[in-house]
């Protein structure tokens, strides 16, 4: 389930322009917003861990180009160091105050959207007169998987997570995150029922 990166009007530093953000932009900086200061990759990663399983974990050349607008909005700064290891030298990113003054104002004030629920496999159920009752219960037996997996590493991560402080809401949605995928693994469970209940009928060809 991918969410569509909505626009959001906020001033930019001094208040003397106004600029829209990608609700991506957002999530990037709430990423530095926890204090840390982290290369793309530390962001990739980080998203990886607790964005994927509530919003979308955007690819890496999305992450560079948000901290591209991010830093060019004087949200965000950047530097290079020097790496031990002796590869190439890595660019790392810190959020400025005008930018935790911003994403602040963004998460208190800002209208939040309804989540639009964009599920594959139901848009593809609801085509089930066009399929055979196997392919109906291969695809429920998928997401079942998929979902399980998914609620398992919400569930993993919640684990690594309790002990950082600084992480205490992330570690909620997480749990949201588990709970949610249980429930969509149930729903999954019950559907399998509904089509072997369906297979004990008459099948007609014609569209609902």
């Amino acid at each position: 389930m991918r969410c569509v990166a909505d626009e959001t009007t906020v001033e930019t530093p001094g208040g003397a322009a106004r600029r829209a953000l990608p609700a991506t932009s957002w999530a990037v900086l709430g990423l530095l917003s926890f204090g840390e200061e982290l290369s793309g990759y530390d962001l990739k990663k980080w998203s990886d861990w607790s964005l994927r399983f509530f919003y979308w974990s955007p690819s890496f050349s999305q992450i560079y180009s948000e901290l591209k607008r991010l830093e060019k909005a004087g949200y965000a700064s950047s530097r290079m160091v020097s790496q031990d290891t002796g590869t190439r030298d890595k660019r790392v990113y810190r959020i400025t105050e005008t930018g935790m003054d911003a994403v602040r104002r963004w998460a208190r004030e800002t209208p939040v959207d309804p989540p639009v629920l964009k599920h594959g496999p139901m848009l593809r159920l609801w085509l089930g007169h066009l399929l055979e009752p196997e392919q109906m219960r291969e695809l429920l037996l998928q997401q079942q998987r998929f979902a399980e997996g998914m609620r398992r590493g919400a569930e993993a991560d919640v684990a690594a997570a309790q002990e950082e402080e600084a992480w205490t809401y992330p570690t909620l949605t997480l749990k949201w995150a588990e709970r949610y995928y249980a429930s969509e693994r149930d729903l999954a469970a019950a559907m399998l029922e509904d089509i072997e209940a369906l297979s004990a009928r008459p099948r007609t060809d014609t569209a609902p």
